[in-house]
Formats: structure tokens, C-alpha cells, sequence
């Protein structure tokens, strides 16, 4: 296996000189496309002016059309191979300028936003903005299908367990180096995103037995058989008494399962292109070799009676492609005779008793390749991330330069934090802007990735298997009659009743209890983060109230503060986004009301 990139300008440098190198061959392509399309057009023109020749002059034979027919089909095989390099090309140049606007967290488009998956009730995907563009999700997943989509979704949103976290861990460091799988991932699936809808594709497979068993096969065969060579002794013969009775069957056989021949092949008709490209995924994937054993188990599940699962995808996309026979003009009148769909049928429903059954595991595991996949090329693009250490005792987050993965090197400050039984809250306070809901997304966006087997943007991380509970972004509903401060409430309560489940909570409080007054605020806050810490939880609470800075002295020692703060030069604000250790000093506000233009008088 190659060793990992260690310097995080190899991974800029190799995208840039590999979109070079497939800028150049779109090109390449392009002017081939070009050259065939005309060579293609010139032996048209020629066949035409040798038909000419031929049949209105007479002064060549009509067998010079033969070699200019030959050559004519042979240059539209070629075009379209062109003309398929050429896409494929294209996708390449995507996945590269993908890559460096990630790496420069450009405002472009990085990767799928996953909207789809978020749920406003999930107690933090929201809060620490994982979803939508710009989002964790868009800087990871580049999956070309929607269980690849999905997977790294649901990874995302619940934590893994240690054994499991450990297998993802070593299945993405093995894939790390792996460049031209990706690439190739990427450029061999564009028609995959839409066209394979897992659910649809799924339910086919699994649907029940629609036509009867092998005896109705045999004997479906053995009519269309006799129907076709009846009709054909009737157009030899003259004798059409036989071919209408042999029509008469046709149609009785026909009326009988055409309806339940419709059912088998109504939803994978549509799927022909679709399903040739996932053969290719699949024969991608087999290719690779593999020592991880979660990659090997993964692999071993795209097999079936011993033979891989793209030989088997294969097959049936052979099975659906034929039925586009029928719409030949030459073969239709044949496939009519040939009760043509329900022979095909008849095969398909045979596929889907020996391996329908296998579909769906086919899909998962494609996707958990897929979402590994994805981590690895983040765990590229960021050599310097770290693998975190997984602990099993807990509650437990010790982290060493702890930063943020969407900000750039340039504007990431890193800092310190350790949370565990000992020392379970820390209360930050801060003035606006300095940097405390950052914080508390590097905190949560830290948890989310290594909980799901991903490298971390810190020095160094510890961590123990974690419930996470945020509440950062809080809106009021008119369509629900709710308040801010009641929709708070109402995810507070979420992260209490979290307490109540098998892993101990990390929470994130930003701005705790905004919406009542200094009094209640107090009062409230106090007696919710009592609550939490009696029940094993641990985390962070940030405030521009001073008053509830007290509260770290009434839990000391299991609570202490920090401070966010920021200096006035010049009149304008500078912030340092360091965190310290105490209480804030003074606060911003009135600095910030002038720095806008508010005139505030003589205060």
C-alpha cells in the first residue's frame, strides 16, 4: 500500500497538475470527436455520390456502397468510444477543480450537500451545519450513488462504536493514497445519481413471484417457438389454415401473463443504462485489492454463488437491454410471434428468485464503500489531521489545537479542551464576534467526524463514545405559534432526555436561555446544567451575561470559566480568537454600535 501524503501541498500540487493533464486530454478528445464526425460526414457524402453513380448513372456497381457501409458503421462506433473519452474526460476536469476548490474553500461548488437528510428535530446536524452547501457534508462526500449518499449521511448523524470506528479508521487510512480509484469512481458514474434509485431497484428485486413456475416457462418458449415457425411455413407454403390457429395460441398465452409479465418489468425496463453502469462500479471495486478487513468483509459482500455481484448486475442488464429489441422495425413483427416480453420475463423473474434477495446488501455495501471512500479523500486533501484515540471509559474529549475543517489554515485558530468527570463544564464568555459558537462548531464538528471514523482537524484528539446534543440555532415558528425561547426550550429538553440513553452527552449551549431575563436566565441555567452534570453529562455553555459566570464557581471544581476577548486599536476591533482561562473583562457592544455608524451621544 502507498504511504500517505505528509505534506498538505502534495495534495494541492498533484490536483493541480492532474487537471492539467485532463484539460489537455479534453482537448485531445474534443479534436478526435471533431476529425471523426467529419471522416464520418466525408463517407457519407461518398456513399452517396457512389449510390448516385450506381443506380442513376450506372457506370459503377452498387457493391462499392459495401465497404463505404462498413466503414461508416466503424466510424460511428468509433465516434461514440471518442465521444464517451470525452465525457469521461470532462468528469475528471470536475473532480480536480472540486478538489482545489475545497482545499481553497472556494466559493464553489465542493462535493453533494445532502439536504435530503436533515432533520430539524435531530439534536444537533442543524446546529453545526452539516448539510446544505458549504456544509461538512459538501467538503466530504463526492458518492455517485445514493446509498453512497446515504451512508455517509447516517454516519454522520449517529456515532459509531469503537470496534466499529476503528475498522472505518484503518479501511480509510489504507485508501488515503488512492487518487486514481476515486477519480475513476467519480468519472464512471455521472448517470448513477439519478438513475439508480435504490428504492425503486430494491423493490423490484424483492417483489413476490409474478408468473408461474418452470413449467410455464417451457411451455410460454415452446409456443412462441411454434408460433414463429408456423407463420414462417404459412409465407413458404400458402397454407395459412395452421398460422392463424398458432396466432389464436400466441394471443391466449399472451392475454394470460402479459399483465403479470408487465408487473416483472415495468420498473426495471427504464433501468438499462442505469444498471450497465453500476456493473461498472462494481467491476471497479473488485478490482482493488484490499488488506483492511473491513474491505475485505465489504468485498466479500459483492459476491453471489461465488461469482461477483458486477458479473451478476451484468447479466441482468443483458436480460433488460434485449427487450429494446422489440422496437425494431425488422424485429418486432418477430418478437410479437416469439411472445418476445414474456420470455424475457420469464428470465428475469428467474434472476430475481436466485439474487433479488441480494440486491439491497449489494447497495449497502457499495455505499459503506462509497462513504470510505469519501473520508479517505478528505483524510488526502488533510495529511495533517489526525486519526483521533478511542477510549472506552467516558465521558471523555481531551483535545490539543483543536480547529474547525471549513476554515482555511490562515484564519484557523486552534485551541485546548478537556472535558471529563472531573472537569465537565466549562462556561465561556465573550464579546460578540470573538469567537465562542466557532468554538463550540469545532467542538461538535470534531465529535461528528471522529464518531464516524474520519481524521479530525487537531493536533491531537481523545475522545470516549459520545452522545452529542447542540443547541446553537435557535428559531422562532409562526407557522408554530413558538417563540425563540420556547423553540429553545424545546431543545433543551432534547438534550436532557438524551442523558436518558446508553452514552454519556456532550452538549453545546450557545448563548443559553437568550430569550428571558437576567434573573430567570440565571436561575434556569443553574439549575438545567446541575441537571446534566448529575446525569454524566459533560460540555460547553457560552454566554455575554456575566451574571452566569458565577455559575462555574457554585459547581467548582467540576466547572470552571474561560474567556473569549478581543482589543480596541484605532478604533476598530481586533480579535485573537484565543481561548483563556477566566472570566471576560469588558465587552463590545458599544464598540461594534460605532464601528456600524450608530450615533451613541456623549456615552
Amino acid at each position: 500500500m502507498a504511504e500517505p501524503v505528509t505534506s498538505a501541498s502534495e495534495p494541492r500540487a498533484s490536483y493541480t497538475s492532474r487537471l492539467e493533464e485532463r484539460r489537455a486530454a479534453v482537448a485531445a478528445a474534443a479534436r478526435r470527436t471533431r476529425w471523426l464526425s467529419n471522416a464520418r460526414l466525408a463517407v457519407f457524402g461518398a456513399a452517396a455520390g457512389v449510390a448516385w453513380l450506381a443506380w442513376w448513372r450506372g457506370s459503377v456497381s452498387g457493391l462499392w456502397l459495401l465497404p463505404l457501409a462498413a466503414a461508416f458503421v466503424a466510424l460511428v462506433l468509433r465516434h461514440e468510444h471518442a465521444r464517451r473519452a470525452r465525457l469521461r474526460a470532462e468528469r475528471a476536469v470536475e473532480f480536480y477543480e472540486r478538489g482545489l476548490a475545497r482545499l481553497e474553500l472556494a466559493d464553489a461548488p465542493w462535493g453533494n450537500t445532502g439536504e435530503q437528510a436533515l432533520d430539524p428535530e435531530h439534536p444537533y446536524a442543524s446546529q453545526l451545519d452539516l448539510f446544505g452547501p458549504g456544509s461538512l457534508f459538501a467538503l466530504l462526500s463526492q458518492a455517485q450513488t445514493q446509498s453512497g449518499e446515504e451512508c455517509l449521511a447516517r454516519w454522520l448523524l449517529a456515532a459509531a462504536t469503537p470496534v466499529e470506528i476503528r475498522a472505518r479508521q484503518a479501511a480509510v487510512q489504507e485508501l488515503r493514497p488512492r487518487l486514481a480509484l476515486r477519480e475513476d469512481w467519480f468519472t464512471l458514474g455521472p448517470e448513477l445519481r439519478e438513475g439508480v434509485a435504490r428504492e425503486s431497484l430494491v423493490r423490484w428485486a424483492e417483489a413476490p413471484t409474478r408468473l408461474p413456475g418452470s413449467a410455464a416457462r417451457v411451455a410460454a418458449g415452446v409456443a412462441g417457438v411454434l408460433i414463429l415457425g408456423l407463420v414462417a411455413r404459412a409465407l413458404a407454403t400458402g397454407s395459412y389454415e395452421p398460422a392463424l390457429g398458432a396466432l389464436a395460441l400466441g394471443l391466449l398465452v399472451g392475454g394470460a401473463l402479459s399483465r403479470r409479465a408487465h408487473a416483472v418489468l415495468e420498473e426495471i425496463e427504464a433501468r438499462t443504462r442505469d444498471l450497465a453502469q453500476l456493473a461498472v462500479l462494481l467491476k471497479r471495486i473488485e478490482a482493488e485489492p484490499f488488506s483492511a478487513p473491513k474491505l475485505q468483509a465489504l468485498r466479500a459482500e459483492l459476491t453471489a454463488d461465488g461469482e461477483p455481484a458486477s458479473q451478476r448486475i451484468a447479466e441482468l442488464h443483458r436480460w433488460v437491454s434485449v427487450l429494446d429489441w422489440q422496437r425494431n422495425q425488422l424485429f418486432a413483427p418477430i418478437a410479437f410471434l416469439l411472445l418476445w416480453r414474456i420470455q424475457l420475463a420469464f428470465a428475469l423473474e428467474a434472476w430475481r428468485r436466485r439474487f433479488g434477495g441480494r440486491v439491497a446488501r449489494w447497495l449497502e455495501a457499495l455505499g459503506e464503500l462509497e462513504a470510505l471512500l469519501d473520508l479517505a479523500g478528505y483524510a488526502y486533501e488533510h495529511p495533517a489531521d489526525p486519526f483521533p484515540e478511542l477510549v472506552e471509559a467516558g465521558p471523555l474529549f481531551e483535545a490539543r489545537g483543536l480547529g474547525h475543517p471549513l476554515l482555511s489554515d490562515e484564519r484557523c485558530v486552534r485551541n485546548d479542551l478537556s472535558l471529563d468527570r472531573g472537569q465537565a463544564l466549562w462556561i465561556v464568555s465573550g464579546s460578540n464576534m470573538s469567537g465562542k459558537s466557532t468554538f463550540l462548531r469545532s467542538v461538535g464538528v470534531s465529535v461528528v467526524m471522529a464518531l464516524a471514523g474520519a481524521p479530525v482537524r487537531a493536533q491531537a484528539l481523545r475522545l470516549s463514545p459520545l452522545a452529542l446534543g447542540a443547541v446553537m440555532r435557535v428559531q422562532d415558528s409562526l407557522r408554530d405559534g413558538a417563540s425563540r425561547f420556547y423553540a429553545e426550550l424545546l431543545a433543551l429538553r432534547r438534550v436532557s432526555e438524551a442523558c436518558a440513553g446508553p452514552l454519556p452527552v456532550l452538549f453545546l449551549l450557545d448563548e443559553i436561555l437568550n430569550g428571558t431575563n437576567s434573573h430567570d436566565r440565571r436561575i434556569g441555567a443553574e439549575a438545567l446544567l446541575r441537571g446534566l452534570l448529575a446525569r454524566g453529562a459533560v460540555g460547553l455553555v457560552t454566554t455575554h451575561d456575566l451574571a452566569l459566570t458565577a455559575i462555574a464557581d457554585e459547581l467548582a471544581p467540576r466547572a470552571r470559566n474561560a474567556h473569549f476577548e478581543d482589543q480596541l486599536e484605532n478604533g476598530v476591533l481586533r480579535f485573537d480568537y484565543r481561548l483563556r482561562d477566566g472570566v471576560i473583562a469588558r465587552g463590545n457592544a458599544l464598540e461594534l454600535m460605532r464601528a456600524v455608524g450608530l450615533d451613541l451621544g456623549a456615552h
